[in-house]
């Protein structure tokens, strides 16, 4: 088979670094989301997330997002929006008691989507 152009597209996992909140509320509702839909322990995990989240699709179980890329003035350059996002990965927070400076906590979570578009701050598309 040869690889033509126009046919099916394979877009690369998504992953982004972020700051750990101090209460961990954004770490752990990537952990929660990420083992609701991967049941690493009991198959029940997966049930429980969806009866959680009211889930009548397991569609429903993806979400859309936004990345914002920002300038130097914290302005909207571009907008990155993806569709049907769902996690496949989050790093363990690293724990360092060696540290004398205060060390905030981040962590990488990676994504899988099935597209992205990249629009204008106002949420146009760019021009071909």
């Amino acid at each position: 088979m040869i690889d033509v152009p126009g046919d099916l597209l394979t877009y690369g996992d998504f992953t982004l670094k972020f700051l750990i909140d101090e209460n961990l509320e954004n770490y752990m509702a990537i952990h929660t989301w990420l083992t609701g839909l991967g049941f690493p322990e009991v198959a029940s995990q997966y049930d429980n997330f969806i009866t959680q989240n009211e889930i009548t699709d397991p569609k429903n179980a993806f979400c859309d997002g936004t990345l914002r890329i920002l300038n130097s003035n914290y302005r909207d350059v571009a907008l990155v929006k993806f569709k049907d996002l769902y996690p496949i990965a989050l790093t363990p927070m690293e724990f360092e008691a060696q540290e004398t400076d205060i060390n905030y906590f981040t962590a990488e979570a990676t994504f899988k989507y099935t597209v992205y578009n990249i629009l204008k701050p106002d949420g146009t598309t760019y021009e071909s």
